[in-house]
């Protein structure tokens, strides 16, 4: 699988990550499946965090084989620094690791978060001290929803995150107001050399009240040629790396799905996106409905 450097971090990251949200809501023996398959595909780079579910216990016991040979992130939705650090403390024990590479402020997706979190006494001021006490080296920014692109140019603007993660899909390409914010925020990190870190890469629209065929809370692709057109089209982009979808039955499409990325002339891009036929929109991505 290709490996990308994750701007200023350096490490050299697969296009894929191993987004954990999948292994959350399932038992060991399906979660020891899934960590094994994203070892035998060579994927480097691992996010979790405190709220999806049992991830941090389906993992922990991968931990002393995998650890040296993994980039790990983590991160927080507590917005304060007090509360920001028990919930670190927490995740210690419940990974059972004494550092992370990279750690973040979660699912900043309005600039109301972004107040809270840059505040004084906010949980950005507890990132600061993992830092400056060794026990992370990077720190970041994530969040989803029509107005993170934005609200993440804001916060570069305010604090030098080293990384950024935030929503892009061929959907979502196709919402002017999306685009123009993202390719501001992408410009702005290349030029300050933030590793960028894209979700929710193979999502095409919302469940609305159609009963949910898979873990995710969008409705994603799921035929493999519809997931490698989805992918291909993300990673033919300026970026770095593409958390898994949080659906273990995914898991394998998305992987197999990167091992044969090539990339697309513009034109196949543009196909894609012209392409895309959101079943149900998806207000909270910022998805439309279809035209």
């Amino acid at each position: 699988m290709e490996q990308r450097e994750l701007g200023r971090t350096g490490h050299k990251s697969t296009v894929v990550t191993f987004g954990t949200a999948g292994i959350g809501r399932v038992e060991q023996d399906v979660a020891d499946k899934a960590i094994e398959r994203i070892i035998e595909h060579g994927v480097n780079h691992i996010d979790i965090a405190p709220s999806y579910g049992e991830a941090m216990e389906r993992l922990a016991p991968w931990i002393p084989e995998i650890r040296d040979k993994v980039f790990l992130g983590s991160k927080t939705t507590v917005r304060t620094k007090r509360e920001a650090w028990d919930e670190v403390r927490s995740i210690f024990r419940r990974l059972g690791v004494e550092s992370f590479d990279l750690f973040q402020v979660h699912a900043v997706a309005t600039m109301d978060d972004l107040d809270q979190v840059t505040a004084p006494c906010g949980a950005l001021e507890t990132l600061v001290e993992m830092r400056e006490q060794g026990v992370t080296r990077w720190l970041g920014i994530t969040g989803h929803g029509p107005e993170a692109p934005r609200v993440h140019l804001e916060a570069l603007r305010r604090f030098d995150f080293d990384t950024i993660m935030f929503p892009l899909n061929a959907a979502l390409h196709a919402n002017p107001d999306y685009r123009r914010d993202a390719d501001a925020l992408l410009a702005e990190a290349r030029s300050r050399n933030v590793g960028i870190q894209i979700i929710k890469s193979i999502a095409r629209g919302g469940w609305g009240d159609h009963e949910r065929e898979h873990t995710t809370w969008y409705d994603p692709h799921r035929d493999q040629d519809d997931i490698d057109r989805a992918l291909w089209w993300l990673l033919s982009q300026d970026i770095h790396t593409a958390p898994s979808a949080g659906d273990v039955v995914l898991l394998p499409r998305v992987l197999d799905a990167a091992e044969r990325f090539k990339p697309l002339s513009a034109e196949r891009q543009d196909e894609i996106v012209q392409g895309q036929r959101p079943p149900l929109p998806e207000p909270r991505l910022g998805i439309l409905p279809v035209a």
